[in-house]
């Protein structure tokens, strides 16, 4: 049983086509990587499920629900229980990090905000950090404060699109390490988009190998590495 469903999905830039006929089905309480180069439709994929792109042609489905359908946005991006974490973290420079995390929140109870802004803190040992600005902050901790604010909703699915482009190595495998504790903490469904194979070989359930739009192969991370996909070993430079 999926929790994501992608069905004939179609869509354009303009008048190239970016994803071709795709269909594609996403397991719940997985890491599901989409792996691929530049132009490989990735991040599209990821902008279709959040509802920030509608498809040209093809239906989505989430939790059992249809939310696009026929070129419709049957359920807006806000109603679709996502957390989207963006290449570029989209943090609000002029917010402290308590501000951040706490962004979207403002409908709750003052004392309700303030516990689940430092449950999240804490978790991710950022408590020493609440009042600063992300200008204050290293790059492995901006990213854990985006991390920190698009699961503060608590999702049932997080999208990640690129998240570890911009840290160097030692950075990398420290995200790495939370984004892998991520899904039995806060029982969630992950897309991990990237270009890297080394970051989808160390935390993915399941990797899905895009090329120019459509799915080359999809496997376990043991399944990817033995194929014999001419496209797949050279994007992997075996």
């Amino acid at each position: 049983m999926s929790i994501i469903d992608l069905k004939n999905i179609t869509h354009y830039y303009g008048e190239k086509a970016v994803i071709q006929d795709l269909s594609l089905k996403i397991e719940p309480k997985l890491l599901t990587c989409l792996l691929g180069g530049t132009g490989s439709g990735k991040t599209t994929i990821l902008r279709l499920i959040a509802g920030l792109d509608i498809p040209k042609r093809g239906q989505i489905s989430i939790q059992d629900k249809i939310v696009t359908q026929s070129q419709k946005a049957i359920i807006p991006p806000h109603q679709r229980e996502l957390g989207f974490i963006f290449q570029d973290l989209a943090l609000w420079p002029h917010f402290t990090v308590y501000k951040n995390i706490a962004f979207g929140l403002e409908e709750r109870k003052e004392k309700d905000i303030k516990n689940k802004v430092f449950k999240m803190l804490d978790f991710f040992g950022l408590r020493e950090h609440a009042n600063k600005y992300p200008h204050q902050l290293s790059g492995g901790q901006k990213q854990l404060v985006a991390i920190s604010r698009s699961l503060i909703l608590e999702p049932k699915i997080l999208l990640m699109d690129e998240p570890l482009s911009n840290l160097d190595v030692k950075l990398k495998r420290k995200i790495l390490g939370h984004i892998k504790n991520l899904k039995q903490e806060f029982d969630l469904t992950i897309v991990f988009v990237t270009h890297d194979h080394n970051e989808a070989f160390a935390i993915a359930d399941r990797i899905v190998v895009l090329n120019e739009g459509k799915i080359e192969l999809s496997g376990t991370v043991e399944q990817i590495r033995k194929s014999e996909n001419v496209f797949v070993k050279s994007f992997l430079g075996l």
